[in-house]
């Protein structure tokens, strides 16, 4: 996608179509979304409630012309419809938004600042936020929005959703509920769906990317693992309270010193401020036992309206765990921008610690497992094999020098083969994709072809400099000569976030001039310490 594709700025028919594309992803998924409800309890209700509270949001899409008008008005009827722990962050979120868009142009830059402002408004909602949620999530989609910031609107709105599948699936080793679940963050999938849905209004483009983390649940769903008992502190506490209060901020802090006291998952949001101190409607959710005690307390602070009570025994009891079955492949990568990709392939992707690849393996649902791993990581990832045998798995480590090798073994990929067979094929196929990459250098050091300067670029091929130059179209040009020149017919390119998008496409360009018989295919690396991988076969 170029720069110039797709819309400069949002404007308040854009709003319209992004909001109720949110919604019609939150109802097409809504069953799959609360399927993977287990955090902060297994109440299986987040996709209803972010669908409840997006209807709504988009009930008041029609007030006003102007685009911030728009997400005010909307804002405001997700806070009064907010359902649910899920729905009140979502409600949180929504108003961030409308705060930050109230004046000014809403390109990239006011999308980076939107996000941030809403990522933190609703961290700040919630009493006790926890890792691997979707305030992860938002944090990571604001700070990819901050570093494209400069950017066109589409490709800034394509950075922030692929960096939010990123963080959604990473949930499923950052919060244990989630890891003994072998699930991803519901509310946090949620979040990704608005997110891609983004992209889709800005760029006119189609994408599954977040669509992929529900395949990967509901596999999850049918080993039987999806149900799991509530994080620490909820299975205390047996009902959800939610209401509506008229009061003033100072009231509210008071309001939250109690209910803290009384149970847990305390979110509160409030409509945006008329004036300093002024009262205006707060939404409030938590867990408690003790319902009237919460109920009281809101009354003593305030005028409260639209009480919800429900209690958590009356939810389906959790169906019996089933023993893993069928195959998975998990990859261990330091590129997240190929989270996505590998999702769309039936991998699960690990970017995090080494403790990570235990936990993917088993969260993988399947008995038989290929865990692919560079050299950094093969003692870890044999580690977590071993651990995993001991436990009943068949698990295969196949070794990769790059991604690039990770892709070529994904795509030779057959179930219907056996288990051996394809981790064999897959090792071949990894084996017979050279894999180069293209780095800066840190340091000035003698290299087997000369000496290198801080900032030079480095092109490494079986771990060994085979390339310095200072000109990025230089050295990739001269890079991809030497490639289809010994006889490569398929260059898979997988970018940094760091490459200068001039030589990107001063490379794609010399490709189809210079050698157009030699196809070629790009993917998006993310933040990774590298410029580029290629992987020549």
């Amino acid at each position: 996608m170029s720069d110039g594709d797709g819309l400069a700025r949002l404007d308040a028919e854009a709003i319209r179509r992004w909001y109720r594309a949110t919604l019609a992803a939150f109802e097409r998924h809504r069953r799959d979304i609360d399927r993977l409800n287990v955090f902060p309890v297994p109440d299986g209700d987040t996709g209803t409630n972010l669908a409840a509270t997006m209807t709504a949001a988009c009930e008041r899409l029609d007030a006003g012309t102007d685009p911030a008008t728009v997400a005010i008005h909307a804002a405001q009827g997700a806070l009064l419809g907010a359902r649910g722990n899920s729905g009140v962050i979502l409600a949180q979120l929504l108003r961030g938004l409308a705060d930050s868009w109230r004046t000014g142009p809403l390109d990239a830059a006011a999308l980076a600042s939107g996000l941030r402002h809403a990522a933190t408004a609703a961290a700040e909602a919630v009493a006790a936020p926890a890792e691997g949620t979707i305030l992860t999530v938002a944090h990571a989609a604001a700070a990819t929005a901050h570093h494209h910031r400069d950017a066109a609107l589409p490709r800034a709105a394509t950075a922030v959703a692929d960096a939010a599948v990123a963080a959604v699936a990473a949930t499923v080793e950052q919060l244990p509920a989630l890891t003994r679940a072998g699930v991803v963050d519901a509310g946090g999938l949620g979040l990704a769906l608005m997110l891609d849905t983004l992209a889709e209004t800005v760029t006119g483009d189609r994408r599954d990317d977040a669509e992929g983390l529900l395949t990967q649940g509901r596999r999850a769903g049918r080993a039987g693992g999806v149900v799991v008992p509530r994080e620490s502190g909820s299975s205390r506490f047996g009902f959800e309270v939610q209401y509506l209060l008229d009061t003033d901020p100072d009231s509210i802090e008071r309001l939250r010193a109690v209910l803290v006291e009384l149970g847990d998952s305390l979110v509160v949001v409030g409509a945006a401020a008329v004036e300093p101190g002024a009262t205006r409607t707060w939404n409030v959710h938590v867990h408690v036992n003790d319902v009237g005690a919460a109920v009281e307390a809101g009354i003593r602070l305030g005028t409260l309206h639209r009480l919800s009570v429900t209690r958590f025994a009356d939810e389906s009891p959790p169906p019996p765990p089933a023993a893993p079955a069928g195959r998975g492949c998990v990859v261990v990568t330091d590129g997240p921008g190929l989270v996505p990709t590998l999702l769309r392939e039936g991998a699960r992707p690990v970017i995090g610690a080494d403790d990570d690849i235990g936990a993917a393996l088993r969260a993988t649902g399947a008995a038989d497992v290929v865990v692919l791993a560079g050299a950094d990581r093969l003692r870890a990832a044999e580690t977590a094999a071993a651990a995993a045998r001991s436990d009943g798995f068949r698990v295969a480590v196949v070794p990769i020098r790059s991604a690039v090798q990770a892709l070529a073994a994904l795509a030779v990929r057959d179930a219907g083969r056996r288990f051996d067979d394809d981790v064999i094929a897959m090792a071949e196929a990894a084996a017979s994709c050279r894999a180069v990459t293209v780095t800066v250098a840190e340091s000035a050091a003698l290299t087997t072809v000369g000496r290198c300067e801080p900032g030079d670029l480095l092109v490494l091929a079986d771990d060994e400099v085979v390339l310095v130059g200072r000109d990025p179209v230089a050295v990739l040009t001269g890079l991809a000569d030497r490639l289809c020149a010994a006889g490569a017919e398929l260059l898979t390119l997988v970018r940094g976030a760091d490459l200068p998008p001039d030589a990107e496409s001063a490379l794609t360009r010399h490709l189809a001039g210079n050698w157009p018989l030699v196809e070629s295919q790009w993917f998006d690396g993310g933040h990774c310490r590298d410029l580029l991988w290629i992987g020549a076969e």
